[in-house]
């Protein structure tokens, strides 16, 4: 009895560990000129309340540098997946972003998007 009761409090410290990363399954980028960007980035998260919930996604460039933020202020518990959309101008130089998904509970989620900017 006490094997299988430690077995089921393993497996749920397992799962709670593993649970609820944010994914970015789809990332949409259309240019409108003069380095100017829109992103339409859909994210995927198990958002339960207040505390646990996919709170912003953000551009980065290929060294890691954060380009801009897209800031969620609130949970989408019913709204699974999400789609939200930021403008945003980038340096000329740019040509591949990265779009990856933060949540309040385990941060930076396990999927990364690499994406070419369109010219």
């Amino acid at each position: 009895m006490k094997h299988h009761f430690f077995s089921f409090i393993l497996l749920l410290i397992t799962a709670t560990a593993f649970a609820g990363q944010v994914t970015v399954p789809t990332v949409q980028v259309k240019s409108l000129g003069e380095h100017k960007y829109r992103f339409d980035v859909t994210l995927q998260h198990a958002d339960k309340d207040w505390e646990h919930y996919a709170n912003r996604w953000e551009i980065l460039d290929t060294q890691g540098n954060i380009l801009a933020t897209r800031t969620l202020h609130h949970p989408h518990v019913n709204e699974q997946p999400f789609t939200r959309s930021l403008t945003t101008e980038l340096p000329e130089h740019i040509k591949t972003v990265i779009v990856r998904g933060h949540d309040s509970v385990h941060q930076y989620g396990s999927k990364e998007v690499t994406v070419t900017l369109p010219q």
